[in-house]
Order: structure tokens, then C-alpha cells, then sequence
């Protein structure tokens, strides 16, 4: 883990705070860390830059963090892990109407009294199948601000629009996916789609039939760690 440079964002609803275990144990391994924050409880945004030094980026995103890389960061990736990712949050088909008016429902909570309960039905999905103690607390849940909402807002129009892998991303370095099968919030085609989107990639798949979305784990980042060291 030495002579490498991590850059690691989180997705929707998401905080920098819950990467700080991988953190410790990257840091401790003589890795330079650097963990971006949308700022989505309404204090200070933390844009996504890569840590200076003269070893290999990598780049570790959940969810839709991997759409909220501007794309002269992402393509200075030399390897990437994606956690819960996708390249399309809406599948094509059947599936994708519903994922599509799920997302409408959340939008339309958003700036009304209902907007906590929507949070708190989403963290529940993201913890699924285990119960919500095993995320870190939400700050969001204390309330929102205009600034946090507004943000919120925007990237659930990112989730709804997002197709493709993003621009800037680097086509030619090693990928680790890695997928529950009991994702709650992300559906299977989507999850599918994915890996079909990378063919053309040195892409190794870690899919696990007992997790779910939330893949931020002690368990996880053993695979992660396993896979850099095949590097």
C-alpha cells in the first residue's frame, strides 16, 4: 500500500466520515489518503483531488461516487475499486420505470415535511440486510439545510440521468467491482450493466451473495486489500 495515492468518494446521502477506518489502515500501510465530501450536511464541500505524491492513484468510489468525479481527476487513475456502483442507476425496461418513479418520489419529498422519513427510508435500503446500527450515524436525519438539500437535489437528477461510465474514465486500468447480491438500492440489471460496460477492461468481479449496498466494511476492504497486492 506503500508509494500510492487514494482518493475516495462517497455516494448519495453519503459523508467522508465513513471511510475512516480504511483510512487508518491504508495510512498505517504508508498510503497517502484523500477523502472527498459533497457536503451534503450543508458545511463545507471538499472537492475531489488527488493526495500529491509520486506513487499510483487510486481511486475507491461507492455508489454514485464514481459520477461526482470531475473528469480530469478520474482520468489520472491507475487503478479503480468501485463499491455498489453502477454506470446506469436506471436500468432500460420494466425495471428501470420503477427504479425512475422511485426517484421521482424521492425528489418530490425533498423540501417537504416529508423529507426526513424519505432519508430514513433510504438508509434503511442501504443498510439492508442488516440493520441500520451498522451504518454510522446520518447527520442528515438532525435536518437539512438549503445548502444540503439543494445538493441532495442535484445528484438525485445525476442518478436519474447518468448512462454510461463518466467522462475521463480510464480505460485501460485494472478495476475491482465489487457487488452484494442483496443490494437494496441498486438493482441487478444495473449492477449487470456495469460489468458489461467494462469488457473491454482488466476488471476483476467480487460478488458477495450475503451483502447489500453499504459495502464500506472491515470485510470489504479485505478484498480490496487482497486484490492491490495481485497488482
Amino acid at each position: 500500500l506503500s508509494m500510492m495515492q487514494v482518493l475516495a468518494m462517497h455516494g448519495w446521502a453519503g459523508q467522508s466520515g465513513t471511510w475512516s477506518h480504511w483510512r487508518q489502515r491504508f495510512e498505517d500501510g504508508g498510503a497517502k489518503w484523500s477523502s472527498a465530501d459533497r457536503g451534503y450536511g450543508g458545511g463545507e464541500a471538499v472537492a475531489p483531488a488527488w493526495p500529491p505524491g509520486p506513487g499510483r492513484n487510486l481511486l475507491i468510489a461507492h455508489s454514485l461516487g464514481l459520477h461526482l468525479l470531475p473528469e480530469a481527476v478520474l482520468a489520472q487513475a491507475d487503478a479503480v475499486v468501485l463499491l455498489g456502483s453502477f454506470s446506469a442507476f436506471v436500468p432500460s425496461g420494466r425495471a428501470g420505470r420503477a427504479v425512475a418513479a422511485a426517484l421521482q418520489g424521492m425528489q418530490a419529498a425533498l423540501g417537504t415535511d416529508q423529507e426526513l422519513a424519505m432519508l430514513d427510508r433510504f438508509l434503511d435500503k442501504a443498510a439492508s440486510p442488516h440493520a441500520r446500527s451498522t451504518l454510522p450515524p446520518s447527520p442528515l436525519l438532525k435536518g437539512l439545510t438549503v445548502l444540503g438539500r439543494q445538493r441532495l437535489q442535484q445528484d438525485l437528477e445525476l442518478l436519474t440521468q447518468c448512462r454510461t461510465l463518466p467522462l475521463g474514465w480510464p480505460g485501460d486500468v485494472p478495476v475491482l467491482v465489487v457487488q452484494g447480491e442483496r443490494d437494496a438500492v441498486v438493482n441487478a440489471a444495473s449492477a449487470q450493466q456495469l460489468i458489461d460496460d467494462l469488457e473491454h477492461q482488466p476488471t476483476t468481479l467480487h460478488r458477495d451473495a450475503a451483502w447489500g449496498h453499504a459495502l464500506i466494511t472491515p470485510a470489504v476492504l479485505s478484498v480490496v486489500q487482497r486484490w492491490l497486492g495481485t497488482l
